[in-house]
């Protein structure tokens, strides 16, 4: 009979849960030897959807997460709760899905992983990361530099991404590593004001000791990284790093083994170009300073 874990892996989020979940109904039907087409048509549905399930894409129905166990082999009524718990847990609402009205679904996506990385790498060209980003600053970007024209839904927006910055200072923050180009810091988002608090923002997150701001000068700009991406990585096996690249109208998501790797190399070169963490944070004081 095929084996289950006898503990389900600490993650915080619904999303992240899902993808466990289909990591471990592909390895206990493989080692069942079932096909997944007949799989699939034990729980009335297509290949495609068994694809999709198994890739944490969809959500999952109890009833046939039941079906497949029982396909499966799995009869011990503790294996079988182990995984149905978590069906239930997976299904349990993230707390930004009550902003889905306002959030694209492909963003919604990255949130969720997002709240379960242990490590998030990020290169930017154009602005602060928004993990990073003031009030004032985001709120610039959100409503395209009218904040005094901020609309409802601009503002929850908003509250989307000063909510995600919360687990910055608990203790199990991930480990955020972001590398600015120089540019980003002469943009003023918000006018000058907004810029300066900005600035001194950033020198009060870089003090953090799961937090790594570096900048990277002028000089060696436009060398190893061509455009703006993130990579998410995660403490449990059965979710892959992921290359995150956001565009105006869809995002791309990255998992495969040698992208992810061309990605890790590139921000491995540009953190080399930029200015150390102190003298990235040097920098920052006498930047704020002389505005």
């Amino acid at each position: 009979m095929a084996e289950v874990e006898h503990t389900e892996p600490e993650v915080s989020g619904p999303t992240a849960r899902r993808i466990i979940l289909g990591a471990q109904l592909r390895r206990l039907r493989e080692r069942a030897g079932v096909a997944r087409s007949d799989a699939a048509w034990s729980i009335r549905g297509s290949d495609s959807k068994m694809s999709r399930l198994e890739a944490g894409k969809v959500g999952f129905k109890e009833r046939d997460v039941a079906d497949l166990l029982t396909m499966y082999g799995i009869t011990e009524d503790s294996e079988r709760e182990l995984l149905l718990g978590m069906t239930r847990r997976s299904n349990e609402p993230g707390w930004w899905q009550p902003y889905g009205d306002v959030l694209p679904d492909w963003f919604e996506d990255y949130v969720g992983l997002e709240t379960s990385a242990s490590r998030i790498q990020t290169y930017e060209l154009m602005f602060v990361p928004g993990l990073l980003q003031t009030e004032d600053y985001a709120r610039a970007i959100i409503t395209s530099g009218h904040p005094d024209r901020a609309t409802p839904d601009d503002e929850r927006r908003l509250a989307v991404r000063m909510r995600r910055q919360q687990k910055l200072g608990r203790r199990d923050s991930p480990t955020v590593w972001a590398i600015l180009d120089e540019s980003v810091l002469h943009r003023p988002i918000g006018g000058p004001s907004v810029l300066v608090g900005q600035i001194e923002r950033l020198l009060e997150v870089a003090a953090l000791p799961n937090v790594v701001v570096q900048v990277l000068p002028f000089a060696l700009s436009g060398y190893a990284a061509e455009s703006t991406f993130s990579i998410l990585r995660f403490a449990e096996p059965e979710l892959p790093d992921l290359v995150y690249q956001e565009h105006l109208t869809h995002a791309t998501y990255l998992d495969k083994r040698p992208e992810v790797e061309t990605y890790s190399r590139v921000m491995d070169r540009v953190a080399v170009d930029a200015l150390t963490p102190d003298e990235t944070r040097q920098y920052l004081t006498k930047l704020a300073a002389e505005r």
